[in-house]
């Protein structure tokens, strides 16, 4: 079998790891689908953000996502991504997460991922390139969880709005806006969506905010473009939003904290 782009041509190959190497445009959108196989997306370049019925979880390249087999998702890309994707037989490896979750990305893990994709499909069990892949799946296993997401309501009226927001999160449409937005009135817009994901809308709007700009920083962009590009008025502003977030300022943060999720702010 010759190298393909589609992930359903690496579902029945008789191998427990199949290795895809794609290269995506800028705001390429990857609709809801599953796969029969577990899924490791990680992309070398670029930011992905994928959306599953549960939550959505933004991907910088030190980090990856996992989806468990039969997961409906879709993905979102940030910029130009070099996504280099697994696709791993769950009956192979009955230890592996059952939930979706951002997980760390060491060195090491990076460059086997990287050599998988360079590996024959059929690759040979006994040998070298066997070998690899069973190093691979025992630093995936080691690799620590990240809380790099935010919770999806099932209102389909609120999924509409929050796809819209993970979308474009510097927009700044007013609350009344996005309750009109889901035909609803404001009390009740913001009644469910509190009970639906367990945090105000504004907080839920603020936390998108926050991973993507994690997501943007991780990359390399400066402070004051991330400020304006997820919808703070200044630098100064997200700066403050980001401290009381995390307990530190983000150029501070990225450099001794590998990932934390914000907390609802006390007012």
């Amino acid at each position: 079998m010759g190298r393909s782009t589609k992930g359903a041509d690496y579902q029945d190959i008789p191998r427990p790891i199949a290795a895809l190497s794609d290269e995506y445009a800028p705001g390429h959108h990857d609709p809801h689908h599953h796969h029969k196989r577990a899924q490791l997306i990680y992309a070398c370049a670029g930011v992905t953000v994928v959306i599953t019925e549960q939550a959505s979880f933004v991907v910088p390249p030190q980090r990856a996502v996992w989806v468990p087999a039969g997961v409906e998702h879709e993905a979102h890309m940030r910029g130009h991504v070099s996504l280099r994707t697994l696709y791993i037989d769950p009956a192979s490896y009955p230890d592996l997460p059952k939930t979706c979750r951002v997980i760390e990305v060491s060195t090491l893990l990076r460059e086997l991922i990287i050599e998988a994709c360079r590996i024959p499909i059929e690759y040979d069990l006994a040998g070298r390139d066997g070998r690899v892949m069973e190093l691979l799946m025992t630093e995936l296993i080691a690799m620590p969880a990240t809380p790099l997401d935010v919770p999806m309501p099932q209102d389909a009226r609120l999924v509409k709005v929050c796809t819209a927001i993970l979308r474009d999160p510097g927009q700044n449409e007013p609350l009344d806006g996005w309750a009109d937005a889901a035909g609803m009135g404001r009390r009740t817009f913001t009644r469910t969506f509190r009970r639906e994901t367990g945090v105000s809308f504004a907080t839920w709007r603020q936390n998108v905010r926050l991973m993507e700009a994690l997501s943007r920083l991780a990359v390399g962009q400066p402070v004051t473009t991330v400020a304006y590009d997820v919808g703070y008025n200044s630098p100064s502003a997200f700066t403050a939003m980001f401290r009381r977030a995390f307990g530190q300022a983000p150029t501070q943060y990225l450099a001794q904290h590998p990932g934390a999720k914000p907390t609802e702010p006390h007012h």
